[in-house]
């Protein structure tokens, strides 16, 4: 099983999660990741030749994809610093796992078919949105 999730890198919440087989490709779930109203697009190289989609679904976004090394084309210097940059927005979604499986002990999971993990992943995952912004809260209600 595969969880693909759609975040925003600005407040770190997740707004779209996508479970899968996991046989399924990253790139092939993309459009559903997507809810229209974006403005930047961060991926790894997984998501290399998907601008096309992601303008189909999201019109005004602008695809930050990670560049990919061919065999006799290397990375340039420039491809590299532009790969690190969009790596350290891409990170945020990274600290959102490690919250779901360092935090919440969601490391392996027994399968018991997909609709019941994706319901045991929703669940996971808006905790998890709420301890990205339990500063906030806990300010809110002292307020």
């Amino acid at each position: 099983m595969k969880a693909h999730i759609g975040v925003d890198s600005r407040h770190r919440i997740v707004h779209t999660i996508v479970a899968t087989a996991a046989n399924v490709h990253d790139s092939a779930v993309l459009p559903q990741l997507l809810h229209g109203k974006e403005t930047r697009v961060y991926g790894d190289s997984a998501y290399v030749g998907k601008t096309e989609a992601i303008r189909e679904k999201s019109p005004r976004a602008r695809a930050f994809i990670n560049k990919r090394a061919y065999r006799n084309r290397p990375l340039t210097d420039r491809d590299k610093e532009t790969n690190r940059r969009n790596s350290s927005t891409r990170s945020r979604v990274e600290h959102i796992f490690g919250t779901v499986k360092g935090l919440f002990g969601f490391r392996k999971v027994r399968y018991r078919g997909l609709a019941r993990n994706d319901n045991c992943l929703n669940v996971l995952f808006a905790l998890s949105n709420l301890f990205m912004v339990r500063k906030k809260l806990l300010r809110l209600s002292t307020a």
